[in-house]
């Protein structure tokens, strides 16, 4: 068996899902179970409409879900009653979020799922007209979840028995087809992943039905050397490992949610990503071990919308419990780090998630000076052979020499050379970057990307 996710641009349209179509008709021998996001923008309009309704604009939120009602009418067929239900069903919740006037971690869940019951709703039917013999199946009988609204937990145990002793009998008659990005607690109560999650739906099942491998289908050919909104004109990368992949993903690479490749590397699935408008292009395999690479980087990832954190303790030098003491006000407001960098009296930081920020400083500032930088961007260097080639720090300083290089950082796994620019420089970083480190590419590593 094999899993193939499909995500929002890949089932945008009923044009783009008869192509889902064709892909998985076409790779039936391998009895394939499918994995689809919500169509398009369909997650941000819900959102969008839960937001309204708890704003006080009642009659605009009914409206804009009208649309959207009418939108997934116009591009499904022959299941217009089972859409119509869940539009009732969203109507309702609606309405009682206008009453209510507030839009709770488990309401953002109730609502955000729609979009995935609905496009897997709709994919069934198309598969169904092309005599695909699918069978749908609710992710939230098989994903059993903790509590934690909006960024839900598996429960591995539980949810690999339910997907081992349901899909694979299924799975020898039909097309399996699931939604994505959603599962319950034991006390079915709806749960979502965390945004991006489908990916993560993909893998968590792909590992509870063993698979030979998980197939991410987006609108890209793989995994590339640089962003393309950045830098167009890289390469495709043929091959990349899991830690690889997981240091590009969580550094910003798009194409991949961070956390899909921990269920993969527990059982040394591979994962391919492929491009569903280009399904003939090669993608990028994802193995427990690349094949080797004259290069020393495997390509260049970019975060922005960055914010850097400069705290300086106002006490003596090598003042024991200062570190802890600075994570410990992170923690409490659950604000994750990316980069950090230390001295004896100073720490630097980067967060991305400044929704607790001036909460944050007010607690460091009553044992530390804070200053504050925004705008700043994260440029990511990754490659297995980071750790063993002499000179890479140099070449990136000389590739640099005209920006102003803010926060640097090499990862404890060896496989990552970070830095911090203004996101004003981003472009020109990147730029230099891959003229330097991709001037001579490995030909069994790297093809041009289709333009």
């Amino acid at each position: 068996m094999i899993v193939m996710k499909f995500g929002g641009t890949s089932v945008e349209s009923r044009e783009a899902i008869e192509r889902v179509a064709g892909i998985v008709q076409a790779r039936l021998a391998q009895r394939p179970l499918v994995v689809v996001s919500a169509m398009g923008k369909t997650t941000n309009r819900l959102l969008a409409i839960a937001a309204a309704a708890v704003g006080g604009q009642r009659e605009e939120a009914l409206e804009q879900l009208e649309q959207l009602r009418d939108f997934h009418c116009r591009e499904s067929s022959g299941v217009d009653r089972e859409i119509e239900s869940h539009f009732q069903e969203l109507g309702e919740l609606v309405r009682g979020l206008a009453v209510m006037g507030e839009l709770t971690p488990r309401a953002t869940d109730a609502i955000s799922s729609y979009g995935e019951r609905l496009s897997s709703i709709i994919v069934t039917a198309v598969f169904k007209r092309r005599g695909l013999n699918p069978v749908h199946l609710d992710s939230r009988k098989l994903i059993l979840t903790d509590h934690r609204h909006t960024q839900a937990a598996p429960i591995f145990a539980e949810t690999n028995q339910r997907l081992s002793s349901t899909i694979p009998p299924l799975a020898a008659t039909h097309v399996v087809v699931m939604g994505g990005f959603i599962g319950s607690t034991e006390h079915g109560v709806t749960t979502t992943l965390g945004r991006g999650g489908s990916d993560y739906t993909a893998a968590i099942v792909g590992a509870g039905i063993g698979a030979q491998e998980i197939q991410i289908w987006t609108d890209v050919d793989g995994m590339l050397t640089a962003d393309p909104t950045i830098l167009p004109g890289g390469y495709r990368v043929k091959t990349c490992s899991f830690a690889e992949a997981a240091e590009l993903a969580y550094f910003g690479a798009k194409v991949l949610h961070p956390a899909t490749v921990l269920p993969a590397i527990e059982k040394n699935i591979p994962v391919r990503i492929l491009n569903s408008r280009r399904p003939e292009a090669g993608g990028t395999l994802i193995l427990a071990e690349a094949p080797p690479c004259a290069n020393a980087i495997r390509s260049i990832a970019c975060k922005k919308n960055i914010t850097l954190v400069n705290i300086v303790s106002t006490r003596m030098l090598m003042a024991h419990g200062f570190l802890r003491r600075i994570f410990e006000v992170f923690d409490r407001f659950e604000t994750p780090v990316d980069m950090l960098a230390t001295s004896e009296v100073s720490v630097s930081m980067t967060i991305d998630n400044t929704r607790a920020l001036e909460a944050i400083r007010a607690e460091l500032e009553k044992f530390s000076e804070v200053s504050v930088e925004n705008d700043q961007a994260i440029v990511c260097l990754v490659g297995d052979n980071i750790r063993q080639s002499p000179g890479v720090a140099a070449r990136i300083f000389a590739a640099l020499k005209d920006i102003n290089v803010r926060m640097v950082s090499q990862g404890a796994s060896l496989l990552n050379f970070s830095l911090v620019v203004a996101a004003c420089d981003l472009r020109r970083a990147v730029e230099s970057l891959h003229a330097e480190f991709f001037r001579d590419p490995d030909p069994a590593v790297f093809e041009r990307a289709f333009q």
